[in-house]
Order: structure tokens, then sequence, then C-alpha cells
């Protein structure tokens, strides 16, 4: 009786901490995870500055990314956000909860 209690626990965590990942609407074993943006033109920055960044790993030297861009910057700000926004910090707390169950 105690073990169907636990899954009725973990049932009720996974519920409400499992929620970075949305399950794909047309592939089977396929999700999702969601960025928000502004607008367009953020969405477009994030994309190129993590293509920029890429291109640094690569090469190693800043000015091979354009010779015709006038915005060579990286915005590293920007890709920490990003980068928050997809740390499953929910799926933690679920992990710490279950460690408690257990």
């Amino acid at each position: 009786m105690n073990e169907i209690k636990n899954l009725e626990d973990v049932k009720k965590l996974t519920t409400e901490f499992l929620n970075t990942l949305k399950p794909a609407k047309d592939e089977k074993d396929c999700y999702t995870a969601e960025v928000k943006v502004l607008d367009y033109y953020e969405l477009g920055c994030v994309v190129t500055n993590m293509l920029k960044l890429c291109i640094l790993a690569l090469e190693h030297e800043e000015h091979k990314i354009s010779e015709t861009r006038k915005d060579q910057s990286i915005n590293v700000a920007l890709m920490l956000e990003v980068v928050l926004q997809l740390f499953p910090l929910d799926e933690f707390e679920f992990l710490s909860e279950i460690k408690q169950l257990v």
C-alpha cells in the first residue's frame, strides 16, 4: 500500500515539475523545448549569435566571423538568457523531491 502512495506521489510530482520538454505534435518519441523571444528580430539575433559563437569556437579568431557585417560582436547576455530559458530547473527540483520520497 505504501508503494501505491509513493507511485501516486511520483505521478503528481511528474505533472507538477516535468514541463520543460513537451511532446512533439507530429513525431513519436520526440520533444520540443520552448524559447521565448520578443519578435522575429530577437529570434534572428539569437540564431546569428549562436552561429558566431560556434564559428569562434572552431576558428579561434574573432575577425573571421564576417568581414561584411558591421556588428561582429556576440551578444553574450542574449545567449545566456536563452540558456536560462532552456535550463530545466523544475526537473532538478523534481529530482530532489523524488530523492526525499525514496
